[in-house]
């Protein structure tokens, strides 16, 4: 007997063979109803990746997670500092309510740190706070934050506070100011280019001391805030991202430069070509197994760059936001569920 998942795949299948066939043959006005159909296809596939069987969700997500365990990053870190590209490694989970789980991501964070320090790897550590208690009491997540902190510059070794949804954002960044009056050379803080407080917060973050000592990742940023307080056209957020580049250069900031969109790698080699910045003031960032071949290139022509590696048994829910992210990735997770039965 088939299962009505099994139907529900199968149907998908057809209509999207249908949809390549289609395209192969040029037909009159087609590309605007692959467009539509397309559109269907991946709002359809995200909302059922969610009930579908995780080994079926894993073949789709052993692309961009290290995998499940602690030694799984170790093995993909020292894999990438063999290509002299460094790594950032980040347990997956995030926006916990119940305090014991607390413990458990802090205990494997410091097990994380003393084990790259042990092989002697180069990587930093990315943290989110909602994992240590930021929406539970903001004391408690520095606490707990600090003492990663605390282990990590015992080891020589850089913290990275991500960055959340709008709720968090100025919790985070008094969190970064916090910790960087301790720990200057060891901790950094994202900011995003669709946020439209960001060159603000760029202005105010610019004025911490020791001078130069403060570290800023900039990416696009990825959750749904309202307009009131986020761009949502491209090319605004994408103009705010050079703008905040090239105000973290004239500040002494160090940029680390995160995005996969060429036109902004390549706007950002023009910065640092203008104002003649070198490598140790900034580098290049990406997530594991995003443009290969655009980082390769970065790489040849001489930047640091820097790779994100998420690991962890909560690997579930990051692999269903980065299909919401990329949703060309429907048509690549469809052709491996079906040709691997």
């Amino acid at each position: 007997m088939v299962s009505n998942g099994s139907k529900w795949f199968q149907m998908v299948q057809r209509l999207f063979k249908m949809v390549q066939d289609c395209s192969r043959e040029n037909l009159p006005g087609w590309s605007n109803v692959k467009l539509n159909v397309m559109s269907f296809l991946n709002d359809a596939i995200v909302s059922v990746v969610k009930i579908m069987p995780e080994r079926l969700v894993w073949i789709f997500s052993k692309k961009y997670i290290a995998g499940r365990e602690l030694s799984d990053a170790l093995k993909v870190t020292a894999e990438f500092n063999a290509q002299g590209i460094k790594r950032t490694i980040d347990l997956l989970g995030e926006d916990l309510t119940r305090m014991e789980n607390i413990d458990i991501y802090k205990k494997e964070y410091l097990n994380l740190i003393q084990a790259t320090s042990k092989k002697a790897l180069s990587n930093s550590f990315s943290v989110k706070p909602t994992m240590f208690g930021l929406l539970i009491d903001t004391s408690l997540c520095y606490r707990n934050v600090r003492d990663l902190v605390v282990a990590a510059a015992s080891k020589g070794k850089f913290v990275r506070i991500d960055m959340e949804d709008s709720e968090c954002t100025q919790k985070e960044i008094d969190l970064y100011k916090r910790l960087h009056f301790e720990f200057p050379d060891n901790v950094g803080i994202v900011l995003q280019s669709y946020m439209k407080r960001t060159l603000s917060d760029i202005a105010d973050l610019s004025r911490l001391q020791p001078a130069g000592s403060v570290n800023i990742r900039i990416c696009k940023g990825i959750y749904n805030e309202p307009p009131e307080i986020a761009y949502k056209k491209m090319e605004e957020i994408n103009k705010n991202y050079l703008e905040a580049l090239e105000m973290m250069f004239n500040s002494g900031i160090y940029a680390a430069i995160a995005t996969h969109d060429k036109s902004l790698i390549e706007g950002a080699i023009r910065l640092i070509e203008k104002y003649k910045i070198g490598n140790e003031r900034c580098e290049f960032q990406m997530l594991y197994g995003v443009t290969p071949e655009l980082r390769k290139s970065i790489v040849e022509m001489g930047y640091n760059m820097r790779v994100y590696v998420p690991y962890g048994k909560d690997w579930f829910n990051y692999s269903t936001r980065r299909l919401k992210e990329n949703p060309k990735m429907v048509s690549h997770i469809i052709k491996a569920l079906f040709t691997n039965n």
